[in-house]
């Protein structure tokens, strides 16, 4: 199984580098932007999904592919997103190496009530602003554009964090993102949107299922005492 890994891992790194090749020597007709995007974020989620502390330099420097993306296509919110994702990134970078006890590695948590009570109050607050900006701004898409951001960066604040209940907010967000980018004739990113809501349920089950291997080892040491 570790050698079938590391064969898939070579075989995945050896794909994304021809597409960025390819794109960049023009044989396929893609945006080397929109390329750069999808393959530094596929390769965020899938880490993230792992617990693999790469998922944060890489989903770093995806957010700058996708924000000189966005800049071009007009969805300004998501544009301004990324900068945001940058600065989360950094601290999500540090809280997994150093945010647990004692300056421990970071564990998978359950979000409590009022953490999800303070953020939906944000999200509906938030979402509702930045439509009535983005409306004046002439944005493509402000409602969506507006409520995926915001969401967004819950999600993301949640990831940070290590709750296991950032994978429900990333899918129901992807789910609208790859509406709103097919919209936008970004088939490519569509695509990548589509695979990050797949890889969200995988990420989902793999994360519950080692905190609740982490639970049943808490327990079996608590019983020993």
């Amino acid at each position: 199984p570790l050698l079938m890994k590391k064969l898939l891992y070579t075989l995945a790194a050896i794909i994304s580098l021809l597409l960025v090749i390819a794109t960049w020597q023009r044989w396929i007709p893609f945006d080397l932007m929109e390329v750069l995007g999808f393959v530094t974020g596929g390769w965020t989620v899938w880490l993230t999904v792992k617990e693999n502390i790469w998922s944060w330099p890489i989903g770093i420097a995806n957010s700058v592919f996708f924000l000189v993306l966005f800049l071009r296509s007009n969805l300004f919110a998501d544009a301004g997103l990324q900068i945001v994702y940058i600065v989360l990134g950094a601290l999500g970078w540090y809280w997994w190496l150093y945010g647990g006890a004692q300056k421990t590695q970071l564990k998978i948590e359950r979000v409590g009530k009022k953490t999800v009570l303070v953020l939906s109050a944000l999200t509906i607050v938030c979402t509702w602003l930045m439509t009535i900006r983005l409306t004046h701004m002439h944005d493509a898409a402000p409602f969506l554009d507006a409520l995926t951001t915001v969401l967004s960066l819950v999600a993301q604040y949640l990831l940070t964090k290590k709750y296991l209940e950032n994978w429900y907010v990333w899918m129901f967000v992807d789910v609208i993102y790859v509406a709103l980018y097919g919209y936008k004739d970004l088939y490519l990113t569509a695509f990548l949107y589509f695979l990050f809501f797949c890889m969200c349920v995988r990420g989902f089950m793999e994360w519950k299922r080692t905190a609740q291997k982490s639970v049943a080892v808490a327990d079996e040491q608590y019983a020993h005492v």
